[in-house]
């Protein structure tokens, strides 16, 4: 699905920052990843060169083979159609209610009328929300809020998921919850990928992790755990 071949990221400003050294990473349909590492490892980097926000200074992305950085700047909307973010702040539209914060984003997308009215209750009541399609996001618990920002991000189908720190502002409890949600999604067969600093989490669901420091993969590790990398 995804594929990083020898990928340098470099920032050229005030002070040179090399975000990503050398990275050759492979990413499966229907993968469940974690990304770990401390900040400023290159985490923020790599999402974005596979949302094609940025693109590569050196070596290749290629997202079913075609590479990221020769698709048309026409094609990139389309391509990111096919990718859900996540955000740990939520950034919900507070004068809109839940159920027309996942129409906007099905909107957004171009969906028909009558797409919206089918797609918008069925990803509301697959988040466990649907009892709140009336209420405002300033009227919601933060792990309802979280699910409101799943189901925006759900509300088109995409192939992959990416969630940056979608925990992080959340109690253990309710952080349990939003990571059973994301492992029902990828139950469907739906690409996972999870840059979180939530230890617990990790290590409890033993998933595929990623580690990265100073810009380069440290670690790759099937049904691994969260390290402090050495």
């Amino acid at each position: 699905m995804i594929q990083f071949f020898n990928v340098n990221k470099i920032y050229e400003a005030e002070v040179r920052v090399e975000a990503l050294k050398d990275v050759n990473l492979q990413i499966e349909n229907g993968e469940f990843i974690f990304l770990v590492g401390p900040s400023g490892a290159g985490k923020s980097t790599l999402t974005k060169l596979i949302i094609r926000e940025e693109t590569a200074s050196s070596g290749q992305v290629l997202s079913d083979g075609k590479s990221l950085a020769r698709m048309k700047q026409r094609d990139i909307p389309f391509y990111r159609r096919r990718i859900g973010f996540v955000f740990q702040d939520f950034r919900l539209l507070m004068t809109r209610t839940v159920y027309e914060n996942v129409a906007f984003a099905a909107e957004a997308v171009e969906m028909t009328t009558t797409e919206v009215r089918q797609r918008v209750p069925l990803v509301l009541d697959m988040m466990g929300i649907a009892d709140k399609r009336n209420a405002y996001p300033h009227q919601l618990s933060g792990g309802q809020q979280q699910r409101l920002g799943i189901a925006r991000a759900m509300v088109n189908n995409p192939t992959m998921i990416i969630a940056d720190e979608p925990t992080g502002n959340l109690d253990p409890e309710t952080s349990a919850e939003i990571m059973r949600i994301f492992q029902a999604i990828n139950r469907r067969g739906t690409t996972v990928l999870i840059a979180t600093h939530d230890k617990d989490m990790v290590n409890l669901m033993r998933k595929r992790v990623i580690a990265l420091k100073e810009g380069r993969i440290v670690r790759d590790e099937r049904n691994g755990g969260y390290q402090h990398e050495a």
